[in-house]
């Protein structure tokens, strides 16, 4: 203990005074004068504690280019909206390295713990089902349908046995809505009559496939599929919770512009939305009754989200303090030698992983019109030859300078635990055996002009030049670059190629006028984001687009192939668990890999920039969203 100073000496007073009393002999006293009161000594007085500063706010700025359409998740969210939408909402399950963790829920349902079952069901006429090529159809004689026993059958009428998959699903106790008020199961309920109501295309497949979705107690739901739906990802079929207590006064119709739903949702998440500055930024603040806020979390108090145009104006941002992270959209939308000198020079630091967007060449195979194009790339040998002549390797090194992009095989990333490895075809840079291959088909330099022209080749008049047009967007840098790659290694194998960047909206337009994927293309260049599971289903030929499908269909080539088609339903009518869904996802692959219908050239790696000094960036090949994890973004100024 620390004495003060007036202590100190009115102790030193008091000590001598006793001394010198003990030192003296004891004598008879006479009677005292009088002497005056002696001054009260001033008591001690309590020292006042130096108030404490308060603890500095801890404010993230966040650079990302677009600016969200809407906070509303039945609203069609942009991605950029998506990137937000991880602050506000956690959960309710995380994807990491292609596996499943359950976040406000207690666990992942599976087959194998019992909290997913098939149970026999009667099925009669005029039931919904899911038939045996698994679409949703009313049950009449003659309908393909798989029984309770996984074997395919024809209806005949009257009644039958088929599978229905339940699921059950159980919330965490203890988490709540930002306002305080108990997230529950009726809330994934509501959501569910959202989703109906709203009829949003992306939830459209499993509304259509959900036979019921039913609250057993207040943290509990469980799912049931139409009969005869087998779903792989039947685990993530748990409706993102929505508060009917706020929303419900209000139609679907009224939700998709209402300010409670389209700017301001009340989340559950790390962070709730405290303004959002049309055209200049969203500002987040903590939200104190987050779920994970015993363990710390969230380390920031407050995110500002900017919408900045160009990666070279987040740079000058960075460096002066106006920015802490430059998001994905800036960084694929830049110049990256801007970027990869920034990291050269310390500027910035980069946070990179393989991502699960994958870039593709695909081949005109088969014609919505085959009057009106020739059929360069109808033989699978062609096919192999482009890709034997067109450098990957190059590609992907040049067109990510920062980091690097790994080279693609299949439509499956390498780290994917359902990637078909060495069952694959794989074709190398080798211009030599390419144009051997293009000899042996018929194409040859006839003229010497240095592009080859057709001599016996099947379908093709003789001395048709192999000249083709190359259609692309120009909203990548490192698109064009490719593009540019592409033709340049194809003149070096006698194919002339005109490289045309159309805009987004025409490039993507549907059938019959897209040409893309109205089928009225030679090569295309563009790329597919992956879900969970291997996507063999976008080159069935049940997705090759034509009149009644136009707007829905995937398989742009017009590939088909009744080995792949075989292979790819049982993968798809097989469970994760069920040997037969490894065996056939890998076979899928194997014949794609041959037959390619499409040339995979690389898989784009996720990338943000920071400023040194924020930590807890964590990028994952099965998260594309960069602010996953935002809980844990910290950073020490």
């Amino acid at each position: 203990m620390k004495l003060g100073p007036a202590f100190v000496r009115f102790l030193l007073v008091f000590l001598s005074t006793c001394l010198l009393a003990a030192c003296q002999m004891p004598v008879a006293s006479p009677t005292p004068a009088p002497s005056p009161s002696p001054s009260p000594v001033p008591p001690t007085a309590t020292p006042v504690p130096t108030p404490l500063p308060p603890a500095p706010v801890k404010e993230l700025i966040i650079c990302q280019m677009e600016e969200p359409n809407t906070l509303f998740i039945y609203g069609g969210p942009s991605r950029a909206a998506r990137n937000v939408l991880q602050a506000i909402y956690d959960g309710p399950i995380d994807s990491l390295n292609y596996r499943f963790q359950p976040v406000i829920l207690e666990k992942v349902p599976s087959l194998a713990d019992g909290d997913a079952s098939f149970r026999p069901v009667q099925v009669q006429e005029g039931s919904r089902v899911v038939n045996a090529d698994g679409r949703v159809v009313e049950l009449r004689p003659g309908v393909a349908i798989f029984d309770a026993f996984d074997q395919k059958v024809t209806f005949e009428g009257g009644t039958a046995t088929m599978a229905q998959l339940v699921v059950t699903f159980t919330l965490r106790a203890g988490i709540s809505w930002a306002d305080g008020q108990p997230l529950t199961a009726d809330d994934s309920r509501y959501s569910f009559e959202l989703a109906s109501e709203l009829d949003y295309p992306p939830a459209r497949m499993l509304v259509e496939r959900t036979a019921a979705y039913e609250v057993v107690n207040e943290r509990t739901v469980v799912w049931s599929g139409l009969p005869g739906y087998r779903d792989p990802l039947y685990f993530l079929n748990f409706y993102h919770p929505l508060p009917r207590h706020i929303w419900g006064v209000a139609s679907g119709q009224q939700l998709l512009n209402a300010e409670i739903a389209h700017r301001k949702p009340l989340g559950w998440g790390a962070f709730a939305v405290e303004e959002w500055v049309e055209g200049d930024h969203i500002t987040l603040v903590r939200n104190p009754r987050y779920f994970r806020a015993a363990e710390g979390l969230p380390y920031l108090d407050r995110v500002i989200i900017r919408f900045v145009p160009s990666l070279r104006q987040a740079l000058d941002m960075l460096t002066v303090g106006g920015c802490d992270l430059i998001a994905q959209d800036l960084v694929r939308s830049g110049d990256p030698e801007v970027l990869w000198e920034a990291a050269v020079l310390d500027t910035v630091e980069l946070v990179s992983a393989p991502g699960n967007e994958w870039e593709h060449l695909d081949f005109g195979i088969a014609r919505a019109d085959p009057q009106k194009r020739i059929p360069f790339f109808r033989d699978v040998r062609v096919r192999q030859a482009v890709a034997r002549c067109i450098d990957r390797e190059r590609i992907a090194r040049e067109a990510f300078p920062y980091t690097a992009a790994i080279v693609a095989h299949s439509y499956v990333p390498p780290d994917h635990p359902l990637y078909a490895g060495d069952r694959l075809s794989y074709w190398g840079y080798d211009p030599l055996a390419a144009q051997a291959l293009l000899e042996e088909v018929g194409w040859r330099d006839g003229d010497g002009d240095g592009t080859r022209e057709a001599h016996g080749v099947a379908g093709i008049a003789d001395w048709t030049p192999f000249a083709v047009t190359l259609l692309t967007t120009a909203e990548q840098p490192a698109r064009a670059l490719a593009a540019n790659i592409i033709a340049d290694n194809l003149a070096l194998c006698g194919i002339k190629v005109d490289v045309r960047h159309m805009p987004v909206p025409d490039f993507f337009a549907d059938g019959p006028d897209g040409p893309v994927f109205g089928r009225q293309f030679d090569l295309a260049l563009f790329s597919w984001l992956n879900g969970f599971a291997p996507p063999c289903e976008l080159y069935l030929s049940s997705e090759i687009p034509r009149p009644e499908n136009w707007w829905s269909s995937s398989n742009n080539p017009g590939y088909s192939s009744a080995d792949y088609d075989a292979a790819c339903h049982s993968a798809l009518y097989a469970l994760p668990g069920m040997e037969s869904h490894v065996h056939f996802h890998l076979e899928a692959q194997r014949i794609f890999s041959h037959d390619l219908p499409v040339l995979p050239l690389y898989f784009v790696p996720d990338v943000v920039a920071i400023r040194p000094g924020v930590s807890g960036v964590v990028l994952n090949p099965s998260q594309y969203l960069e602010l996953w994890n935002i809980e844990a973004f910290d950073l020490q100024r």
